[in-house]
């Protein structure tokens, strides 16, 4: 087979482990040739690839990013590939295409699918929002990341007697910010999938004071908003890709808070560093076993599926069904966060 890989959207970790595993079990027990296209979407579109052999991918196992390139595209680029599928299918002579990527990733997917491309998915994303698998590649890194920033920022801001926000990635869900915020004991957690009260943060953050302790550490998610006229807020814009542009949620709640309490608060947005370094040894291994399964699909034909993990193991699931909904915080984590802190 000739099998073409890619990576689009948000980079993440462990998007170079996947590529070694597709080229591993591909070119080395399969016999197969594999194609990187070079910058995503683009590089397919515009016949940019090269071929990646095991020297290619020789000790990118715990490299960040990918080395292949990344980027998004606008959709009305992919319809045009869309209209010409077939044609661009046998000037590419592909017999199957591995995407990996999230939500906008994985729709264009199925769009290439149902114009006739061969296509198995293999979930990326930080956000751990793709609802068809319990878990994607990316998010314990980015939790183990976020909790090292909150466990740092309380030593500091128990030493100057501050509020801290930590503002971290979620744009629709709420997943890092919940799990972080447990694992580093943040002493409030918001999340998009209910709006906030700043009346009740305030409230958590005097009794804290008044108990003696002079500090307090509120993990937000990007995406989270305050209840209607809890605090000044505006939306963002929409950019090219249909992405809200989020405004700085945390430095707005730290300056809101520190208004009204009359205490020093600081926000610290960790940002991209979430989606740098070096992927832990879990999201290794998940990146690994999506990459092998997605190389035993394309043999077996199962096109415009996507691997999924349920439980332990590793399934295949139809990718209409995989972006029909996001996979959002359900009220009962919420509660379960509510009753530890």
């Amino acid at each position: 087979m000739r099998i073409g890989v890619l990576t689009a959207g948000g980079d993440c970790p462990g998007l170079n482990a996947v590529i070694r595993s597709v080229v591993h079990r591909a070119v080395v027990d399969r016999g197969d040739q594999v194609i990187g296209f070079e910058d995503g979407f683009k590089g397919l579109l515009e016949g940019r690839y090269r071929e990646l052999d095991i020297n290619e991918v020789s000790g990118i196992l715990a490299r960040g990013g990918t080395i292949l390139g990344s980027s998004r595209l606008e959709r009305h680029r992919l319809r045009e590939a869309c209209d010409n599928a077939e044609a661009f299918r046998r000037e590419l002579s592909l017999d199957a295409l591995i995407p990996i990527g999230g939500e906008g990733t994985l729709t264009a997917a199925r769009m290439l699918s149902d114009a006739g491309i061969p296509v198995v998915g293999v979930p990326k994303t930080i956000d751990n929002d793709i609802s068809a698998t319990d878990r994607t590649f990316g998010f314990d890194t980015a939790v183990g990341v976020a909790t090292e920033a909150i466990d740092r920022l309380k030593t500091t801001a128990e030493s100057h007697q501050r509020v801290m926000v930590v503002e971290v990635m979620g744009r629709h869900a709420g997943w890092i910010a919940l799990e972080a915020g447990m694992a580093g004991g943040a002493h409030g957690i918001c999340v998009p999938e209910r709006p906030f009260q700043v009346d009740d943060l305030c409230k958590m953050i005097e009794e804290r004071f008044a108990r003696g302790k002079k500090f307090a550490v509120i993990c937000v998610a990007e995406g989270a908003r305050p209840a209607e006229g809890s605090m000044p807020y505006e939306r963002g814009e929409i950019d090219p890709y249909g992405h809200e542009r989020f405004i700085g949620i945390g430095n707005r709640l730290a300056s809101e808070l520190e208004r009204r309490l009359g205490k020093e608060a600081r926000a610290m947005v960790l940002g991209h560093i979430q989606r740098g370094g070096t992927p832990t040894a879990y999201d290794r291994v998940l990146a690994t076993r999506f990459g092998w399964h997605a190389v035993e699909a394309a043999h077996r034909g199962e096109f415009g599926m996507m691997t999924a993990l349920r439980g332990t193991e590793i399934v295949m699931t139809p990718l209409a069904t995989a972006t029909m909904e996001l996979k959002r915080v359900p009220q009962y984590r919420m509660d379960e966060t509510e009753a530890v802190f």
